[in-house]
């Protein structure tokens, strides 16, 4: 993906998505402090980094920059629906992660719409996450439960399984969400009280 400015208003009068791109190499130990500034005492940069490492990774990391540093950070990653006919491939997007000093004016959406924008020109016929839906929904994901996916865990709350269906979804898929693995072994499906 070639960088392209990108702005985008999250609803509180500012707006200022910056510029997203590809991740490039030299981006990785930058990406891995947003993400962890981003999440706190959360494992989620340990969650990112062994992504990377795994079958799910298919290298489809985009950065949102600003005045030089790397402020956001999307990635889509492999996973599976299974379907009562087949085992339909399908991506996740997770994490997104936005540096605390700039969430709120746009860069996260900024993210999502050019993931999505990357998803759609992808033979995957569905992107699911796990999110708040209020700010999910006004980017095109939908409750995923009533188009008949059922959540990888019952810890996931069902207005929190979203789903966006990418211009090649014709229908006809449906089957519980079947995450790889390493998401499993982060501990990073669902909520735990």
């Amino acid at each position: 993906m070639d960088p392209t400015p990108s702005r985008d208003h999250d609803g509180d009068g500012t707006a200022d998505g910056g510029t997203v791109r590809s991740e490039g190499p030299e981006d990785v130990d930058e990406v891995q402090a947003v993400v962890a500034a981003a999440f706190g005492d959360e494992p989620v940069a340990e969650l990112l980094a062994d992504l990377r490492r795994s079958h799910a990774w298919l290298g489809h990391s985009l950065v949102a920059e600003q005045d030089g540093a790397i402020v956001g950070h999307v990635s889509l990653t492999r996973a599976w629906v299974d379907d009562p006919a087949r085992v339909v491939e399908v991506l996740v997007l997770s994490p997104l992660s936005v540096r605390p000093d700039r969430q709120g004016h746009g860069v996260g959406s900024a993210l999502v719409r050019a993931a999505l924008d990357l998803a759609g020109d992808r033979d995957e016929p569905l992107v699911f996450l796990e999110g708040d839906p209020a700010y999910y929904s006004r980017l095109g994901f939908v409750a995923a439960g009533p188009l008949g996916f059922t959540a990888p865990s019952v810890r996931i709350p069902p207005m929190a399984f979203q789903v966006w269906t990418a211009p090649s979804y014709s229908g006809g898929v449906s089957g519980a969400l079947v995450y790889p693995d390493v998401f499993w072994r982060h501990d990073a499906v669902g909520l735990r009280p």
